[in-house]
């Protein structure tokens, strides 16, 4: 468990799946955390809810992302409940479905770039005067950025691929701040967004591509995040943290 106490975090997409178990667990150590959600106000009022019967503290926000002024909104409804922020983690995402690139539609491939690059963008450039000296940025991107190619998920491991380059290049300038910028990368998660996909065979080719011979569980991806958002990551910046289970190797 690493001391967060006295910290506060932002969690993108918090009301489900990975969002909801990183929620959790930084409050867990200690950190008031603001659940942002984009259209689902019940699941995140019941992340709020399963935070404070844990003894921790939490607010819900809601802006939904990819739409304008997106990051405007979200960054004033945070400013109702908080003076500044220590963690940010960039968690919010979608995922097309798409046979190939012959398939995607201009409309599909600007969709998901709007949630999935332009949102934390934005999002990150607003939080930067609110981010204190010292803090975290966290940001949620996918195996397949590097290493896996898989052309059915062409577009979305671009739009990941965008989120490695904030990584990097912020990892650069925040450094004379004491902020530290990572990535954490995931494999195959068990969440709602591959529901029906992780059933029979699948479930079992998916499960013996990593050596651990399973799938990702949400709690697993907090944990590395909990790591990113502690001090003991001090030294830890620019860091691309595979999070697949050793699927890569």
């Amino acid at each position: 468990m690493h001391n967060l106490h006295g910290k506060t975090a932002l969690v993108t997409g918090a009301s489900r799946g990975i969002g909801r178990a990183i929620a959790l667990r930084l409050a867990h150590d200690g950190a008031r955390v603001a659940v942002h959600y984009g259209g689902n106000e019940q699941a995140a009022k019941e992340t709020v809810a399963a935070i404070e019967a844990a003894g921790g503290q939490a607010f819900c926000l809601q802006a939904e992302l990819g739409t304008p002024g997106d990051a405007e909104r979200l960054w004033a409804a945070f400013d109702t409940c908080a003076d500044g922020l220590d963690i940010l983690v960039n968690n919010a995402g979608i995922l097309n479905d798409e046979p190939g690139i012959e398939h995607v539609t201009r409309q599909q491939f600007e969709r998901i770039f709007a949630v999935n690059a332009t949102a934390p963008f934005f999002i990150t450039q607003l939080a930067l005067p609110r981010l204190r000296d010292g803090g975290r940025i966290v940001n949620i991107s996918t195996m397949l950025t590097r290493g896996s190619a898989m052309p059915r998920s062409i577009s979305y491991a671009m739009s990941k691929g965008a989120l490695d380059v904030l990584t990097s290049t912020l990892a650069k300038q925040l450094g004379p701040r004491a902020i530290t910028v990572n990535t954490v990368a995931p494999g195959v998660i068990d969440t709602d967004m591959h529901q029906g996909r992780l059933v029979g065979d699948a479930l079992a080719w998916l499960s013996s591509l990593s050596p651990l011979g399973r799938v990702g569980t949400p709690e697993d991806v907090a944990g590395a995040v909990a790591f990113l958002a502690s001090d003991d990551s001090r030294w830890v910046t620019g860091h691309w943290l595979d999070a697949s289970g050793g699927t890569l190797l």
